[in-house]
């Protein structure tokens, strides 16, 4: 059994231990097992820990039985004493990201009645799930008011309570608990079964920030960060927020009326543009000549409407097919083709055996993509 130094002191950062096995796996790696470490293995909803046992990389932490097994990149001696080092920086991420969620969990549950019915940690931000739908404005007071208790420093505290007090016990939990049950308390905020290790007071947190919120099952999935990741969260919008607005020339605060301005313009623009291409298409169409054959055209930049308005134009000066063609030989053409004399539809399929192309239609106007070259498909409508 290994004795988890993580339960007596979750700011324990360096212990010393001995290696009780080490057995090689695939991968080139190794499992060894301690007499006691503080290491995290993977629980909760929390990834295992990472750090360095002397000179080896422990990669994982995860728990087999009553062992807590030490995944690394390296071997060490069955019997031999060690010095264990915590990754801090990134366990202490992970505890402000836990104690955050708690903090969280705790207040919907007292505020609104929301259940936790999910939580996952991620490398830069926590997801969480509640069993009811939160309105905007029921987001912002349980955000305002989570922040609120971060200031106020209150402790965090973890027991084993006795199976009695348990039975006595008003906690939240996923599970059906009865023995060994580590209850983590968040003072006059939250009360909740969960093996992972958490910061000692919730000033240790820093701050939450809700940063994205879907419905989900019924309920609602929130994404979250706190402490460093909630710093470089806002770090990196900041990058962002400041190269839009230098871009859009406007004060950071009026980046996202900048961003509607220019959605706006780009509006204009478009309408501007189809109202040009518009009529350049019914000039080119006035300029077709009058033929008893095919009219086999190549307009580059046309897209689907365009293709049908020229084909529909030029079915009117021709005796046979008048074929519009958009792309290149590399990139294969799109088509629309129009008759008033050829039954299109029932000659698609001689026509894309002949230029390897697929599409379909009406007996006037058919529509598809072929892959023959520019040469090939001027030879087949001669």
């Amino acid at each position: 059994m290994t004795t988890k130094l993580y339960d007596q002191d979750s700011h324990c950062r360096t212990f010393s231990a001995q290696v009780l096995s080490c057995t090689p796996v695939q991968g080139g790696q190794w499992h060894i097992v301690l007499d006691q470490t503080a290491f995290f293995p993977e629980g909760g909803g929390q990834p295992g820990d990472q750090g360095t046992l002397d000179t080896v990389r422990v990669l994982d932490t995860r728990e087999r039985g009553d062992a807590i097994v030490h995944i690394t990149d390296g071997p060490l001696t069955p019997g031999t004493s060690v010095t264990g080092e915590l990754d801090w920086a990134l366990r202490f991420a992970r505890m402000q990201c836990h104690s955050g969620e708690h903090v969280l969990s705790g207040l919907a549950h007292s505020l609104y009645g929301c259940t936790n019915v999910g939580f996952h940690m991620g490398e830069d931000q926590v997801i969480l799930d509640f069993d009811k739908e939160l309105t905007p404005q029921q987001l912002t007071v349980l955000e305002d008011r989570a922040n609120q208790l971060i200031t106020e420093n209150r402790p965090v505290t973890a027991r084993y309570p006795t199976p009695e007090e348990l039975a006595a016990l008003d906690y939240r939990s996923k599970l059906d608990l009865t023995e060994q049950v580590r209850i983590v308390t968040i003072a006059g905020c939250d009360v909740c079964a969960c093996c992972a290790p958490h910061v000692t007071c919730t000033g240790e947190i820093g701050l939450v920030k809700l940063v994205d919120a879907m419905r989900h099952r019924g309920g609602i999935r929130l994404w979250m960060v706190a402490g460093r990741l909630a710093l470089a969260d806002y770090q990196r919008k900041q990058t962002n927020i400041a190269a839009i607005s230098a871009a859009l020339s406007v004060q950071q605060p009026q980046a996202a009326q900048g961003v509607e301005r220019l959605k706006q313009e780009l509006q204009t623009l478009k309408e501007t543009l189809k109202q040009t291409r518009q009529a350049l298409l019914a000039e080119k169409a006035k300029a077709l000549p009058q033929t008893p054959g095919n009219l086999c055209l190549f307009e580059d930049g046309l897209d689907g409407t365009g293709l049908r308005v020229l084909a529909n134009a030029g079915m009117e000066r021709c005796g046979g097919i008048c074929a519009v063609f958009a792309g290149t030989d590399q990139a294969g053409y799109r088509y629309a083709m129009g008759s008033q004399t050829v039954d299109l539809r029932a000659k698609a399929k001689a026509l894309h055996q002949a230029l390897g192309g697929k599409g379909g239609g009406q007996p006037t106007l058919i529509q598809g993509a072929v892959t023959a070259s520019r040469q090939e498909i001027l030879a087949y409508f001669r």
